[in-house]
């Protein structure tokens, strides 16, 4: 998986932390007084996939849309300072850096306050980001990188994404690219496949079988449901391979903020190193058990993978 170049794209966004103590109720409203006594910056989504890429030893490129807004700019210097690409952002003046800020006491999250614009991409912008030569995905490019997608990107994007990933390994010998979805219980059941109607229902969990063919809707080879402390779940289109149960490799459960951005980076650069989709998944997993051990959003080391592994 070192060195393995990948491009992922999706949303990104800044994770601000406002850390301190809490002594008293405020005389305003029923609410704690948080004195800060500390301020620290995180990327998150996108960037946060990107982030654990570049952690475990992978090139990541990051395709993904920020404000023209100081966030945007601090997003940028948190790239800068883990070495991952910021060449392929698209700024854009009237939409601001999606920043999620955490005020944190006594080890508690208090409270979680959200700036985004949560409506759809304007078709010119989707098209800037789904372009080929944006992306640095030419066919004929040697050493071209493999994709990721990560949040809410649109449909048009994502299929340029694939046709991108499709495009390249035919050009490089016809090799068969392994799509993967990857997506959580809570996130599966809003699940659409290309072409779906707003309204019309998710992907159905509630069986084997339905698994099967709800991979078969979205139009990818293999599902990853991710299952939170249940594990995880691996589910080809074919209906003669059984679905894969892994179990859940934590053993002590801080924090689970960004471990689906670490199984889609390891799933993602696995696949991108030749391992079978099973093979992915299984080292995704040890990855997600590290992560939601430590504080907040963070990155999982290869060496933090290894010693968990052969501890278990």
């Amino acid at each position: 998986m070192r060195g393995r170049r990948v491009v992922v794209v999706g949303d990104a966004m800044l994770d601000r932390y406002l850390i301190g103590d809490t002594e008293r109720i405020s005389p305003e409203a029923p609410v704690p007084v948080v004195s800060v006594t500390e301020r620290r910056l995180a990327l998150g989504g996108a960037a946060n996939v990107a982030a654990n890429v570049a952690a475990l030893g992978g090139q990541a490129k990051l395709v993904a849309v920020v404000g023209a807004d100081r966030d945007g700019e601090a997003l940028r210097g948190e790239l800068g300072r883990l070495g991952i690409d910021d060449r392929f952002l698209l700024a854009l003046p009237d939409r601001p850096t999606t920043t999620k800020t955490r005020v944190v006491a006594r080890g508690q999250q208090v409270v979680r306050i959200d700036e985004e614009d949560a409506g759809e991409l304007a078709a010119e912008t989707a098209a800037r980001l789904a372009a080929p030569g944006h992306r640095g995905h030419r066919p004929g490019r040697r050493g071209a990188a493999r994709g990721l997608r990560q949040g809410r990107a649109p449909p048009r994007v994502i299929a340029a994404t694939m046709q991108a990933a499709a495009a390249r390994a035919a050009h490089r010998g016809g090799s068969q690219v392994p799509f993967l979805l990857r997506v959580s219980r809570r996130d599966g059941v809003q699940a659409q496949p290309a072409g779906a109607r707003r309204g019309d229902p998710g992907i159905d969990l509630s069986s084997a079988r339905a698994l099967v063919e709800a991979v078969g809707r979205l139009q990818v080879e293999n599902l990853l449901l991710t299952l939170g402390a249940g594990g995880m779940v691996l589910v080809n289109r074919d209906a003669a391979v059984p679905p894969h149960l892994i179990e859940s490799e934590a053993r002590e459960v801080y924090d689970v903020s960004g471990a689906g951005d670490t199984v889609t980076a390891w799933v993602g650069t696995a696949l991108a190193a030749k391992a079978t989709p099973i093979e992915a998944a299984e080292v995704a997993n040890i990855a997600a058990g590290v992560e939601v051990a430590k504080r907040g959003v963070a990155t999982v080391s290869p060496a933090e993978v290894l010693a968990a592994h052969r501890g278990a």
